[in-house]
C-alpha cells in the first residue's frame, strides 16, 4: 500500500516561482526520456525542435474565471467564496459549488457590496457549499468580472494590485470556455510564435475542455493514498475531436498531452479498446502507480507540490506498467531524480514555474 509519505520531497523556498517567464516560452524545459533514463536541459521555445510531425498536441482550453469573491452576511460578517464548479441553473440563477471562509449555514445569504449580485446557501457539504446566485449566463459572468479576483495559489505572493495584469498572465493564450478556479499551468508556456512553428512543422494541435476545480488541487490528507476522495471536475470532449484523435492514434501518431488536466480527461474518456469516447460529463479519476496509461504517450507538465495527486499521476507515468521501473518511492523514482536535478539546477517550480516534457 502506497503511503502519502512515499510522495514527499523537500523544496527550497527560493525555487518557487512568483512571476511567469517573459516571454512565456523562455521558461526552462527539462526533457525526460523514460527509456534511456536520461535528462536534458532545454527551453520551452525548443519544443518545435524536440518533437516531430508524428506527435499530436492536446491542450485544455478552459478559461480561468475571477473565482474569488468577497462579500458580507446580513450580520455584516465578512465572507470569502471560491467558485469551484458550475452545478446548473436554479429558479433564481446560476448554482455553483463553492468553498467558503468561514463556512456558511443552510439558507444564509451573501451580498457583494455595490454589486447587485447575491448568493444563498442551498446545501452544506463536507468541504464545500452549494449556493445559488440571482443571475446566470452573461449577466452572472459580467458581475463576476467586476467584483471577482483571480484565484492564484497561496504560495504565489503577487506583489501587485494589478488584477488586469494577473488575469492576463494566469491564462493560457488559447483559453476559450469559462469555468476554472485554477489555470492548466502547463499550457502557460505556449506563445503564438511557438504555435506557428509547431504548425508549420506539421504538428497537429487539438483542444479539449476540463474545468479545473477541487479535484485537481485539494490536498491529500489520508496516510494511505487510496483513502483519498477525488472530487469530480466537468469536462467536454466533442464527437469530432474524439473521432479525429482516434483516427490519428490508429495511424500511429503519438499523443502529447499538455498538463495533468488534459491527461485526466483523455484517460477518463478512453475505453477498454483504447479509443476515446466523446461526452460531456464529470471525472473523479485518481491516477497513481501502478496505473496503466491507455491513450497518452508523452506529457508536458510543470513541477508539482509534494504529496499532491498531480505528483502521483506523473509518478505513475514513469513506472510499471508504463516503463520497466517499479515504483517504490518518489525519491527513488526517475521523476524523483528529475526533481532533485531541477532543484540543484535552480529550475522554477509550481504554477508560474518551468516545465518538463516526458517521452
Amino acid at each position: 500500500m502506497l503511503k502519502l509519505t512515499d510522495f514527499n520531497y523537500y523544496l527550497p523556498q527560493q525555487n518557487i516561482a512568483q512571476n511567469p517567464a517573459e516571454p512565456r516560452d523562455s521558461s526552462r524545459l527539462m526533457v525526460i526520456n523514460r527509456s534511456s533514463r536520461k535528462f536534458e536541459d532545454k527551453h520551452f521555445e525548443d519544443l518545435s525542435d524536440l518533437i516531430t510531425d508524428q506527435y499530436v498536441i492536446i491542450r485544455n482550453n478552459t478559461k480561468v474565471i475571477p473565482a474569488r469573491i468577497y462579500g458580507e452576511k446580513k450580520t455584516g460578517g465578512k465572507v470569502e467564496l471560491l467558485l469551484l464548479k458550475r452545478a446548473g441553473i436554479g429558479l433564481k440563477g446560476a448554482q455553483w459549488e463553492v468553498m467558503t471562509k468561514p463556512g456558511l449555514k443552510l439558507g444564509q445569504k451573501v451580498f457583494f457590496g455595490q454589486s447587485s449580485l447575491m448568493a444563498e446557501t442551498l446545501e452544506v457539504r463536507s468541504y464545500t457549499r452549494l449556493v445559488e446566485f440571482n443571475f446566470h449566463g452573461e449577466k452572472f459572468f459580467d458581475e463576476l468580472s467586476k467584483i471577482g479576483h483571480t484565484p492564484i495559489p497561496p504560495y504565489i505572493r503577487w506583489g501587485s494590485d494589478d488584477e488586469k495584469k494577473l488575469r492576463e498572465v494566469y491564462q493560457t493564450i488559447y483559453a476559450k470556455h469559462q469555468g476554472s478556479a485554477a489555470a492548466p499551468t502547463a499550457g502557460l508556456h505556449f506563445t503564438e510564435e511557438l504555435d506557428k512553428k509547431l504548425i508549420d512543422k506539421g504538428v497537429q494541435i487539438e483542444e479539449v475542455t476540463l474545468h479545473v476545480g477541487l479535484g485537481t488541487f485539494l490536498p491529500v490528507k489520508t496516510d494511505q493514498i487510496t483513502d483519498h476522495e477525488m472530487h469530480s471536475e466537468k469536462y467536454i470532449l466533442n464527437e469530432e475531436t474524439a473521432q479525429r484523435l482516434n483516427k490519428l492514434k490508429r495511424e500511429g501518431k503519438k499523443i502529447l498531452s499538455v498538463g495533468t488536466t488534459t491527461t485526466r480527461l483523455l484517460e477518463s474518456c478512453t475505453n477498454r479498446k483504447g479509443e476515446l469516447v466523446a461526452g460531456e460529463s464529470e471525472t473523479d479519476i485518481f491516477i497513481y502507480p501502478p496505473y496503466q496509461y491507455k491513450f497518452v504517450d508523452a506529457i508536458i507538465t510543470n513541477f508539482h507540490l509534494p504529496k499532491s495527486t498531480l505528483l502521483m499521476m506523473i509518478s505513475a507515468f514513469v513506472s510499471v506498467p508504463n516503463t520497466m521501473e517499479k515504483f517504490v518511492s518518489f525519491k527513488d523514482s526517475l521523476i524523483g531524480k528529475a526533481y532533485q536535478r531541477a532543484i540543484e539546477r535552480q529550475y522554477r517550480f509550481y504554477s508560474f514555474g518551468d516545465g518538463m516534457i516526458i517521452f
